[in-house]
């Protein structure tokens, strides 16, 4: 649990969860959005993912994640209550928007899927 709140209390790792949302997303379009270098947004990302709090698949050169419920039934509970938090705070809300024009140059949007 320990590792866990270190994940969450990580303002990046607030912000990519933020991003992520209930879709999949690119790291692609998390660095655009955030203006940071992908070595670091990669860390990040795997920092949450080795709490259990994202998932990742990988399209391509690319990696898609999506946000997973902890195994732990507490730890669960602490991410869904901050999940809807984010979506209820004007400032993170207006952050997600800035995906809209987050682009990761691949061939093809990652919101079309696996072909």
């Amino acid at each position: 649990m320990a590792r866990f709140f270190q994940a969450l209390g990580n303002p990046i790792r607030l912000r990519l969860l933020n991003l992520i949302g209930e879709q999949e997303i690119c790291v692609c379009e998390l660095v655009a959005a955030l203006g940071q270098p992908q070595p670091m947004i990669s860390q990040h990302l795997a920092w949450l993912r080795s709490v259990g709090v994202v998932t990742a698949r990988r399209q391509g050169k690319w990696m898609h994640y999506r946000i997973a419920q902890p195994a732990h039934q507490g730890a669960a509970e602490v991410l869904d209550r901050t999940l809807a938090w984010m979506k209820t705070d004007a400032a993170l809300c207006s952050e997600r928007q800035l995906l809209a024009t987050a682009c990761c140059g691949g061939p093809e949007s990652y919101r079309s899927g696996p072909k």
